[in-house]
């Protein structure tokens, strides 16, 4: 594998596609409704592949494989989205493109990466503690954050099961 670009405009719907595809196994522990949600709307990728902050992992053939969406939320590097296509999962592509984001968020002069994730998933919340992020707890969550886990109850998501993860950088 490559390491990380960012993502080129003609690969949205290829990204959107991985999307779709890592819902798969959510379905197989009885996450369905996660499972069914719709991917990142083109629009919402387009905006983030203008701005440099949709990177993807590429096979030797140049295909993206994985990606990450990075939005700023409360002056940090915020993973929105990360992605690993499943014939191409358990190979630590993932942490690798968490990595390249470091680095990135390193070069933006920003502190640190956060995320928002399931607790009680085991390639959800114990996956990113392995790769460095600590869960924040009360006082902790930034204003933005906490914004961003009440859209996501919003949603449906069980706010029991939801937590906002720090990873510093640098």
């Amino acid at each position: 594998m490559k390491r990380s670009r960012v993502a080129r405009a003609d690969e949205l719907t290829e990204v959107q596609r991985i999307e779709v595809a890592s819902g798969v196994p959510f379905r197989e522990i009885g996450m369905t409704e996660v499972a069914d949600m719709p991917p990142l709307p083109l629009e919402v990728l387009a905006a983030a592949q203008e701005a440099g902050r949709l990177f993807v992992t590429v096979d030797a053939a140049d295909r993206p494989v994985a990606f990450v969406v990075v939005e700023l939320v409360d002056g940090c590097a915020h993973v929105q989205q990360l992605s690993v296509d499943p014939p191409y999962a358990r190979r630590g592509i993932g942490r690798r493109l968490l990595d390249d984001v470091a680095g990135w968020a390193v070069g933006q002069g920003l502190p640190a990466l956060t995320l928002t994730t399931f607790r009680s998933v085991p390639w959800n919340g114990p996956y990113y503690a392995r790769c460095g992020f600590r869960e924040l707890a009360g006082a902790e969550v930034t204003p933005g954050l906490a914004e961003l886990l009440a859209a996501e109850a919003a949603l449906g998501l069980d706010p029991a099961d939801r937590i906002a993860m720090r990873r510093p950088v640098g």
